[in-house]
């Protein structure tokens, strides 16, 4: 199970800085919305190992009738329905208020758990601030700073513990299935290509985008090798509102991939790519999943010259930032080379996998500080001492230092280069992670 955390407030309490907080500081996926001044949020956080979805809505108003405030109305109630757990965000300075109170009892009729949280504790001697709140009926209520990162760590150990259990895997699913989400934008050929992939007509086929109302999961074996494909066209609910469909069409996205081993991104080939293709390569990424480029619809550019050197210009500039994932030509229509996906999506899996040998991994530090050494910082020299590899999928590799924050973020992509380029990591995001080491001498 995928769970989902919403953060709900009234204006400037602090949701954004709570949301960076969360998520690590992670770079947000943002989902811009017509008529909306703000992004709508996205970010992706693991705890208690359990993988969470933290969404940042807008700050909550009553009484207004602007377009503005309705729409950010509309997206709160959404985001307390998909949700499993909502932070209710409180101002610890500003104490309780009249429209904190009509919040609270909007939670409270959604009869989803809900933690009252108050921010801008930022030391002990304000604990006493929190019994103000009290009258929302709504729990202890629990306190944190989140600029200063006070209480963050506890929080989500809260949420966790108020989430509903792990679901158990599918009796169906073989131990060995590799689990692949098939993800892109509306109107793009998802359907078709699984459609396609299986031979048989399991799920409507319908130009009109979103008619797949809830992500199907396929499970069936090509040359002995079990799979599971996961459908995320985009869906539909009854009495929602029009804009409801890309926002429950983004969460069942982000639900999807973190459920699969790797994604299979569809990208149209005749009409280019888009912002929506980036935030969907950007799921993937983000989750650490692998992730392979289909390009779609490649039987109605394919005859003209240089189509394919025009598109993979544009691909590498739009989508250079998984310049890692495999990229494939295909037509989900007439199945024209989709007998090619499943070699790469093996091969995605296996190097998701791949373990190196911590002599290996070490000869080649020595071998990257020999060329190209990290520069000092206002004078102070910055010592990479070894490297692990303690995690596979994806593969993980900490690099053990005197200084952390003195690296650049260059120089992490210089150390991922030259991983890939001695070991590969086809299709697969690599993570870097730096650890501080201490030892006599350094300075």
């Amino acid at each position: 199970m995928n769970n989902i955390i919403a953060i709900v407030g009234r204006p400037n309490v602090g949701k954004s800085t709570l949301f960076n907080r969360l998520t690590a500081a992670r770079t947000a996926i943002e989902e811009k919305v017509p008529g909306v001044t703000r992004d709508r949020l996205y970010g992706t956080s693991e705890w208690c190992g359990r993988n969470l979805v933290i969404i940042d809505t807008g700050g909550l108003t009553f009484g207004r009738d602007d377009q503005l405030a309705s729409q950010v109305r509309r997206q709160i109630e959404l985001a307390v329905e998909e949700a499993q757990v909502i932070i209710f965000l409180l101002d610890g300075r500003e104490g309780l208020t009249a429209l904190d109170e009509e919040i609270g009892e909007m939670l409270r009729r959604s009869g989803k758990p809900v933690i009252p949280v108050v921010n801008k504790i930022d030391h002990f001697e304000m604990e006493p601030v929190k019994y103000g709140f009290y009258g929302l009926g709504l729990g202890d209520p629990y306190t944190v700073s989140a600029a200063h990162g006070k209480g963050s760590g506890e929080l989500l150990d809260l949420v966790c513990s108020m989430l509903p259990p792990e679901e158990e895997q599918i009796a169906e699913y073989a131990a060995d299935a590799v689990k692949v989400a098939v993800i892109g934008r509306p109107n793009v050929g998802k359907s078709s290509l699984i459609n396609s992939i299986l031979g048989e007509e399991r799920v409507i086929v319908n130009s009109m985008p979103g008619t797949t109302r809830d992500a199907i999961d396929t499970v069936f074996e090509y040359r002995e090798q079990p799979y599971v494909l996961i459908d995320t066209a985009g869906m539909r609910r009854k009495s929602k509102v029009k804009d409801s469909v890309e926002y429950y069409s983004v969460l069942r996205t982000l639900k999807a991939v973190q459920r699969a081993d790797l994604a299979l991104l569809l990208l149209d080939g005749e009409k280019g790519i888009t912002e929506q293709d980036q935030r969907l390569a950007g799921f993937a990424d983000q989750a650490g999943r692998g992730l392979i480029l289909v390009v779609n619809k490649w039987d109605l550019v394919r005859e003209r010259q240089q189509a394919r050197e025009e598109y993979l210009d544009n691909l590498n500039r739009m989508l250079g930032f998984v310049s890692y994932a495999h990229v494939i030509f295909v037509s989900a229509l007439t199945g024209w080379r989709l007998e090619r996906i499943f070699p790469l999506i093996i091969e995605t899996w296996q190097e998701q996998h791949k373990r190196i040998p911590t002599s290996l991994l070490n000869e080649l530090l020595e071998d990257a500080l020999a060329v190209n050494p990290p520069p000092s910082v206002k004078g102070k020299r910055v010592k990479l001492f070894y490297a692990t590899q303690p995690e596979v999928k994806p593969p993980t590799f900490v690099f053990f230092v005197n200084e952390p924050d003195l690296i650049h973020f260059s120089y992490r992509r210089y150390l991922e280069n030259r991983l890939r380029e001695s070991f590969g990591f086809k299709g697969t995001p690599v993570i870097i992670k730096l650890k501080k080491r201490e030892r006599r001498g350094d300075a």
